[in-house]
């Protein structure tokens, strides 16, 4: 059994039908991708898949769980992490306290407890690792406004971890990286893909199809083509595509 599902999703805003039955399935331990033109529905899918939005049909199940609808933050405590295109960062807080933010012990007692979080050694202990496993040791105090553009993208993908999820979906982590910060991305992920299942929606083709095992294509609102990144190569949609200059 995959260990997160989608089946059958459609959605739609007025007149306007942005995706039409479409199913997805991860295996535990995968390292996925989803890409497409824009306005294909990649985004709007990603949000159902995160419990952003409801679908008008269809379900999604977590570990045998259906999770359809449930808030986001229901989501997230069964397990569930996720970064946005946007980055949604506390600007004026260090790197250490927007990781503190996320722990599991913020999420059970909520933000009353910044004073005993202050003096817990055991939490700033757990966050300073996180931020150690995305290359942001020795920043553990500087202000998120302060980090480089590179560093943040990476703080964001560390307060995603300090949730411990089993499963993590990334939305376009490229955006804005130049060439030294994308190959330190694809090392960052590289590493957490040991523990971790994800899931990236993603613009940079070629960053997607040197990572990724499975990759899903959606276009018109529909999964048009599936399959590892050598199979989607040899797609005749892909050929036809911008895509196929990876060939």
């Amino acid at each position: 059994m995959p260990l997160f599902e989608a089946q059958g999703l459609a959605k739609r805003f007025g007149d306007q039908v942005v995706l039409q039955n479409v199913s997805l399935a991860f295996d535990e331990g995968m390292l996925a991708g989803i890409m497409g033109p824009n306005g294909a529905g990649k985004t709007t899918c990603f949000h159902l898949l995160t419990g952003r939005y409801k679908p008008d049909r269809g379900c999604v199940r977590f570990a045998g769980e259906d999770i359809t609808g449930l808030p986001p933050r229901v989501i997230a405590r069964k397990g569930i992490a996720r970064s946005f295109q946007a980055m949604n960062l506390f600007n004026d807080d260090s790197a250490l306290d927007n990781v503190l933010v996320a722990t599991p012990f913020v999420r059970q007692h909520g933000f009353d407890p910044w004073r005993d979080l202050g003096a817990d050694s055991g939490a700033q202990d757990a966050a300073a690792q996180v931020l150690a496993r995305v290359g942001l040791k020795g920043k553990e105090h500087v202000p998120a406004k302060r980090l480089s553009y590179g560093d943040r993208r990476a703080l964001e993908i560390g307060v995603a971890l300090a949730a411990a999820p089993r499963l993590m979906f990334l939305d376009e982590p490229t955006a804005g990286l130049g060439a030294d910060g994308t190959a330190r991305l694809v090392e960052l992920i590289g590493e957490l893909r040991r523990q971790l299942t994800i899931v990236i929606i993603e613009h940079d083709m070629r960053f997607l199809f040197g990572l990724a095992d499975r990759i899903t294509v959606i276009h018109w609102g529909q999964v048009i083509a599936e399959g590892t990144p050598d199979e989607l190569r040899r797609n005749e949609w892909v050929q036809r595509s911008n895509l196929g200059a990876l060939q």
